[in-house]
């Protein structure tokens, strides 16, 4: 398993990523996690679709919860050829609990809790945390990435505007 240090941060304390590294081009990896309603969630279902991928550390925190509904509302201007995810290794009951409370409907999240298999397949897993890098990934609908972000300081937002721009140009 590949390890990279201080590709990310929090506050500035470098960390150690896990798994294997996804570029621009490559296949998207598929991965099995684990929906709000305790069923398989396979990524590769997305397949036909655009896809946004967005890794973040637990939907509890204040920077991955104005993330996700950021991603949120976007899913409205974005259509049905669209499909938005949200990772993170938060339990299933507590994803399902924030998203009712956070009025979150237009996206899906998941969970990568029980074996990290998101974190590994797509190079994201902090050895040191055993939580997910923020992170935002974009999929074509032939499964190929077209749009990927590591944020370097993890307490920061990602680039919506280069994600979006990516997901207009994959929908052709």
């Amino acid at each position: 398993m590949t390890q990279r240090h201080g590709l990310a941060t929090l506050h500035g304390n470098p960390l150690t990523l896990t798994g294997t590294p996804v570029a621009v081009g490559d296949p998207a990896p598929d991965a099995v996690l684990v929906d709000n309603s305790l069923q398989p969630f396979a990524l590769s279902s997305l397949r036909g679709k655009v896809a946004v991928i967005a890794a973040v550390p637990s939907l509890d925190t204040p920077v991955c919860d104005l993330q996700t509904r950021r991603f949120n509302t976007e899913a409205a201007n974005l259509g049905s050829d669209v499909a938005i995810v949200t990772v993170s290794m938060d339990l299933p009951f507590a994803q399902k609990r924030w998203c009712g409370a956070a009025g979150i409907d237009r996206l899906t999240t998941v969970s990568d809790h029980k074996s990290a298999a998101f974190g590994e397949a797509y190079g994201v897993l902090i050895q040191e945390l055993r939580l997910l890098a923020r992170a935002v990934f974009v999929v074509d609908p032939q499964g190929v990435v077209r749009h990927a972000q590591i944020v370097k300081e993890i307490s920061e937002q990602p680039d919506f505007d280069a994600a979006l721009a990516a997901v207009k140009q994959a929908l052709g």
